[in-house]
């Protein structure tokens, strides 16, 4: 369907609404509502996980609140209303109830035991249904927002980016003899890494190896300072628990700088909750790693998951079950080359993130992923790529973002 001028502003609206609400829906999908009479707003609202209305019932209530009669009102949704039974009645019944005349619709539901359901009812409800084009920038960016959740409820793990600051010669940092310290290297600028933290806070996890502890210290956390329902979990891939019970990661906060954490296992009398509250720092190791240091992290606050193996390499496929079954539906790795190395070649790197600053390291660099020869060389198998600017100086750092899974592919077949 082709948007008119109203309908675009109503849908936008909705996105936005979708969008504040990042870091507060998940293990749920993110989703933004308005209801309208003409150019009126009666309603709007997004699904908070906590508050367990999804976005159409919020906005039913707000305009319910303000005395607003929604009979015969269109209603924009960011995602198909729903039509079973979960935590909540379906909003496709609520909306039929509410006597909406008309709903459109920027992206149908991912999930594909209830795709199209939605829709059904309100059709034989007598609503008319509009679904824009799954090419138009609304619908790709209501889609972009549930990445994760689509992946996952289709694949059953997490969605996995992959996100790395790399010289304007392809490479992560100066060779390790030429660092003293272990603090962070930054290749980019103030503004590309407070991007960086965006990407963070719309993630349900961080996960690095013990070759970038050792070498960066990093606290890899959100400083956002928006709010967040859970705490940022942070996974650390160590087979032989070389991290420090002091270092930087388990001694800092996961959402520092005021950031609300609404929740860590709100539920209704009855409902289990829907993810460990257990540490913000979760380390993979061998089942032959030290006790002693195993019971030294704890003591410091770390969490230890022991894999059947002694191999000094981690079985990825394990590690992302793992988070799955804590409701982990999106997980960002920021991590050296091995670990790179590693996804890529296990086939479980879902997007690409990439930063290249102006600087050139020279070839005795550390390489964005052991055995790749460029990480330009990737581009050619990304599809759906795009790519941005921030200010560096005199120069600019650009972010290149592409897709080695579209997490969508096939819905609309």
């Amino acid at each position: 369907m082709p948007l008119d001028s109203t309908d675009e502003l109503h849908l936008r609206r909705a996105l936005h609404l979708a969008e504040e609400a990042a870091a507060l829906a998940s293990p749920n999908p993110t989703v933004g509502c308005v209801l309208t009479q003409g150019d009126r707003i009666l309603g709007e609202g997004a699904h908070l996980y906590d508050r367990f209305d999804h976005a159409e019932i919020a906005a039913l209530k707000q305009a319910t609140s303000l005395g607003h009669n929604v009979h015969g009102a269109t209603a924009y949704v960011t995602l198909e209303p729903c039509a079973h039974h979960g935590r909540t009645p379906p909003c496709s019944n609520a909306l039929i109830a509410a006597g909406i005349s008309r709903c459109v619709i920027a992206t149908v539901d991912p999930n594909p035991l209830v795709r199209g359901a939605g829709i059904a009812k309100l059709l034989a409800a007598g609503i008319a249904v509009d679904i824009i084009d799954p090419a138009s920038s609304i619908a790709q960016q209501a889609r972009t927002l549930n990445d994760a959740f689509a992946f996952s409820v289709q694949h059953g793990r997490p969605f996995v980016t992959l996100k790395a600051a790399l010289s304007a010669d392809g490479y992560l940092a100066p060779p390790t003899s030429a660092r003293t310290a272990a603090t962070p290297y930054w290749l980019t600028g103030p503004a590309a890494r407070a991007d960086v933290q965006h990407l963070r806070h719309s993630s349900d996890a961080i996960l690095t190896g013990i070759g970038t502890i050792l070498a960066d210290n990093p606290s890899l956390n959100d400083r956002t300072g928006l709010p967040r329902r859970r705490p940022l979990l942070r996974v650390i891939l160590d087979p032989d628990l070389r991290t420090p019970p002091t270092t930087t990661i388990i001694s800092t906060d996961p959402a520092p700088n005021n950031t609300i954490v609404i929740s860590t296992g709100a539920k209704r009398s009855g409902e289990t909750p829907v993810f460990s509250d257990a540490q913000s720092v979760l380390i993979f190791c061998a089942s032959g790693a030290p006790a002693d240091r195993e019971a030294a992290l704890i003591s410091a606050g770390a969490e230890i998951i022991r894999l059947n193996s002694n191999s000094r390499v981690l079985d990825l496929q394990t590690i992302l079950i793992t988070l799955a079954s804590r409701k982990i539906l999106s997980i960002l790795v920021e991590a050296g080359p091995t670990l790179n190395a590693a996804f890529l070649s296990s086939n479980l790197a879902d997007k690409l993130i990439l930063y290249t600053a102006p600087t050139e390291l020279g070839p005795n660099a550390l390489p964005f992923a052991t055995g790749i020869a460029s990480p330009h060389d990737l581009e050619r198998q990304l599809t759906h790529i795009s790519r941005t600017t921030f200010p560096h100086g005199n120069t600019v750092d650009t972010r290149l973002t592409g897709y080695l899974h579209n997490p969508w592919a096939g819905i609309d077949s």
